[in-house]
């Protein structure tokens, strides 16, 4: 039971988006050691996160999406699961507190295939979570996790946590699969924002005239990275695509006036992006109390 006193109550936002419902969840959070950014200084970083009045080190919001429309269930990213301790894992007693089964989900949208995207997909004995779901994931992704020698070129850090972990958590759904790509949901279109991971996804809501981008990892620090768009994180498989991807957006949706929501921005996540002479500034939408 919810101690009122002592704890925040739960990490649940509603945006309506047209037609469609849009749900923020907050999957929790990890404490990121300054050693996981790259192209700055750990004084710079740690000076830019006080004058925002940040946490130091970041600590990194992890948000999921829920999509209901017509009459059917869409989560995008399901979190980390039980595998990566006690601040994250939130997503499966938030559905709950929705009244919402896994039974009931009819569609999986992976952004990609990290842990704190994807290790809540599967139980520890490898069965499925969301009995009845498709998964939406691009096939680079998919292939990229499944290649050995890719694997092996890795540390073993890198063995078990990402490349084992992938493989593990998409195992009971692999056929299941629909490839990321055009509409993939009512409502719903895949965007190809790869860079972070070779098949990196971002999903397109539009309906009656509105758009959101929910655009996965385009940013792990906002504070940060949208100021300096150049720094980029050790766990980007290719970051030198991570930075020109990570521009291009904020180039579209600044120039789109498009709202915007990210699975670690802070949550709720939705915001917008303004150009200046100086760079680019994002500005959290303002809390909407009524749908």
């Amino acid at each position: 039971m919810l101690n009122i006193d002592t704890e925040q109550v739960s990490g649940v936002y509603h945006r309506k988006i047209g037609e469609v419902l849009v749900t923020a969840i907050s999957d929790g959070y990890i404490d990121a050691p300054y050693a996981a950014l790259q192209n700055i200084s750990k004084e710079k970083a740690h000076t830019i996160l006080s004058n925002e009045f940040r946490p130091t080190p970041p600590r990194i919001s992890v948000n999921c999406y829920i999509i209901r429309c017509s009459g059917k269930i869409a989560i995008i990213d399901t979190g980390s699961g039980d595998t990566m301790g006690p601040t994250l894992g939130m997503l499966p007693k938030l559905l709950r507190a929705l009244d919402i089964s896994v039974e009931r989900v009819d569609s999986i949208l992976l952004t990609h295939m990290h842990p704190d995207h994807s290790n809540g997909l599967s139980d520890s004995m490898g069965g499925r979570l969301f009995p009845n779901a498709e998964v939406v994931v691009s096939e680079k992704d998919v292939a990229f996790w499944h290649d050995d020698a890719e694997m092996a070129r890795a540390n073993e850090s890198q063995r078990v946590r990402y490349f084992e972990g992938a493989r593990f958590q998409i195992a009971p759904y692999m056929d299941r699969i629909k490839p990321a790509g055009g509409d993939v949901f009512p409502n719903v279109k895949a965007v190809d924002l790869s860079g972070h991971t070779p098949g990196h996804t971002g999903y397109l809501v539009q309906s009656s005239g509105e758009s959101l981008l929910i655009w996965g990892d385009i940013c792990h620090v906002p504070d940060i990275q949208v100021r300096q768009p150049e720094v980029t994180m050790v766990f980007d498989v290719d970051p030198e695509a991570a930075i020109i991807t990570r521009r291009q957006t904020f180039d579209m949706v600044s120039a789109d006036r498009m709202l915007v929501a990210g699975m670690h921005l802070h949550f709720p996540g939705f915001s917008y992006m303004v150009r200046n002479q100086d760079g680019y500034r994002m500005v959290p939408e303002n809390w909407a109390f009524t749908l």
